[in-house]
């Protein structure tokens, strides 16, 4: 069963990241990975359904490592698609208020299920058997609803909750990450409104390959922003979409020759530049 969930696990990765890679529209590779993974989860079940537990471990661990890792994605893409598509048409302070009434939601989950999440979080397996073990929910547990109306052959009294806790640490990534998009464009329009746009005419690859060496470098507040922080803030301050950027770094670390190629033009030219300088 472990084997079986590896792989399936592996391809779904595969066919997840295919998906982005057509597309950056949130709502649009949502539903797309919805559609992917509806499939692919009842495979699982249905193969779940079919294999003899040799152990009480081996039903823990897959309630509790495995299965949460796939209802984790379905959780996790539901909800973005469901934040997108209500998210209100008006100013950037609506949309902000709008993305940390979601935020609090999610801190609100927290909150009500601070005592599992620091089990889980510390690797904590001391209740294991209460909470990844078939028919062994306890009241006294903060149990979801959901776990009463889910099947009861494939699941146990905790295991949606650790999906929750995975998804939910994603979605917040997500969240903060739109609302900094908008800090900046306002940020960026708010410096340009008396000085003229400057739009990148260069390459994305180009511009990619320059902003992990601006990382790497840890030129961005004192090392400490995300590569993800500072792709965004090029995005937004010469407006353009990088795209699956991490994709396009696998490129560039796969060439025979000259990885650096941008890079190396960069100096080139400067050098050039300075020389005709002296001379002149």
């Amino acid at each position: 069963m472990k084997l079986f969930s590896e792989h399936l696990l592996s391809e779904l990765d595969k066919q997840l990241q295919n998906i982005h890679s057509k597309t950056d529209n949130p709502v649009q590779y949502a539903e797309l990975a919805i559609k992917t993974l509806i499939p692919i989860f009842e495979n699982l079940k249905t193969k779940f359904l079919k294999h003899t537990f040799t152990n009480k471990s081996e039903e823990i661990s897959f309630f509790r490592d495995t299965k949460p890792q796939f209802a984790a994605k379905l959780i996790y893409y539901n909800k973005i698609y469901n934040i997108e598509t209500n998210k209100p048409f008006g100013s950037k302070k609506a949309i902000r208020k709008y993305y940390n009434l979601e935020l609090f939601k999610l801190q609100a989950f927290y909150n009500e299920n601070k005592e599992f999440y620091k089990y889980y979080k510390t690797d904590n397996k001391s209740l294991d058997h209460k909470y990844f073990l078939r028919g062994k929910h306890d009241l006294r547990h903060t149990l979801d609803s959901f776990y009463f109306q889910a099947d009861n052959r494939f699941s146990t009294s905790h295991d949606y909750k650790i999906a929750k806790i995975i998804a939910n640490e994603k979605i917040k990534t997500y969240i903060e990450t739109e609302i900094l998009k908008l800090e900046q464009k306002e940020k960026t329009n708010s410096n340009n409104t008396n000085t003229k746009t400057q739009k990148w005419t260069g390459s994305k690859v180009g511009l990619i390959e320059l902003i992990y060496a601006l990382h790497t470098e840890g030129v961005f507040n004192n090392g400490t922003s995300e590569l993800k922080e500072v792709a965004t803030f090029f995005e937004t301050t010469f407006n353009i979409d990088l795209g699956q950027f991490n994709r396009a770094f696998l490129e560039i670390r796969a060439r025979k020759s000259e990885r650096t190629k941008f890079i190396n033009t960069l100096k080139e030219k400067l050098i050039l530049r300075m020389d005709d300088a002296d001379e002149n």
